[in-house]
């Protein structure tokens, strides 16, 4: 039980996010247990916006 469950989103994407929504900044100086629930909410919004249209993307392309 004492094992640290892996991320969902990659470093790459989770940074990306933070810069798109303004607060990359806060990570770089405080880490990322520095920012707030707000924003990390926004960050996870954003994620689940981009996968949504990465499918709709994708089943266009299929049909």
């Amino acid at each position: 039980m004492g094992r640290r469950r892996r991320g969902m989103m990659s470093q790459q994407l989770k940074e990306e996010l933070a810069k798109e929504l303004g607060f990359y900044g806060t990570v770089v100086r405080e880490g990322w247990s520095g920012i707030r629930a707000k924003d990390a909410g926004n960050m996870v919004k954003r994620a689940i916006q981009l996968a949504e249209q990465a499918l709709a993307d994708r089943g266009r392309r299929m049909s």
